[in-house]
């Protein structure tokens, strides 16, 4: 290669010493010089590289580790909350804006779950169950964060109908506040079911919403139920 080079550039400098024309000078300059530094290119990097030096040689970063969370933090109860279900599964909806997936911590039990939000606009919130009316596939449940909302499945390990989301020994059942509105929790269960729902579930749920906003509380609950 090296040789190659040296003889095309001994073949350009003679026609360079031949040549008259201003432009064909110019195109026959510009080849030598390329030729050159191409030349010189392949000099040099026949020349041993020096070993990098311990300073040079880059740590490798692990990403695969997680930043442990403190277990002494301080957390608020979510006291209320809506859920649903069907045959296989029960669906918890806890309103909370702010969550981000990966600060979410979980702890699923056959008879109880326990879901921890860290840092959501400044606290930590925490919403947990002690003891579940029946039992429940820990490794299939599950937490989806939406935008305004956390979404908390919960896999049933046998099909049928939970008369109640608690068991009825459960002595611990989050009491709502005096101050809050008793039919809060209604609403935002059918204001979720009419978002997820078709056309039908959204005309019935648009009436027993309206109802139960004119005060007809139980009229809304039969619409639903």
């Amino acid at each position: 290669m090296a040789e190659e080079l040296a003889l095309d550039l001994e073949e350009l400098r003679k026609l360079h010493s031949i040549a008259k024309r201003p432009r064909i000078l110019s195109l026959i300059s510009s080849e030598i010089r390329s030729l050159e530094k191409l030349r010189a290119s392949k000099e040099d990097g026949n020349a041993a590289a020096p070993p990098p030096t311990a300073s040079q040689i880059p740590t490798p970063i692990s990403t695969s580790v997680k930043a442990p969370i403190n277990p002494a933090l301080n957390y608020v109860s979510v006291s209320s909350f809506s859920w649903d279900q069907d045959m296989d599964k029960v669906k918890i909806y806890v309103f909370l804006e702010g969550v981000e997936q990966e600060k979410i911590q979980t702890d699923f039990k056959p008879l109880s779950f326990d879901v921890k939000f860290h840092d959501v606009k400044g606290k930590n919130y925490r919403c947990a169950v002690p003891k579940l009316n029946k039992e429940i596939v820990p490794e299939k449940c599950k937490v989806v964060v939406k935008p305004t909302r956390v979404i908390i499945t919960l896999f049933k390990a046998s099909k049928g109908d939970w008369p109640d989301l608690y068991s009825r020994e459960d002595k611990l059942k989050p009491n709502l506040d005096k101050e809050q509105d008793p039919m809060a929790g209604i609403m935002d269960l059918m204001k979720n079911m009419y978002e997820e729902g078709d056309d039908e579930m959204k005309r019935t749920i648009a009436k027993a919403w309206t109802d139960a906003r004119s005060g007809k509380a139980e009229d809304a609950l039969k619409s639903y139920r």
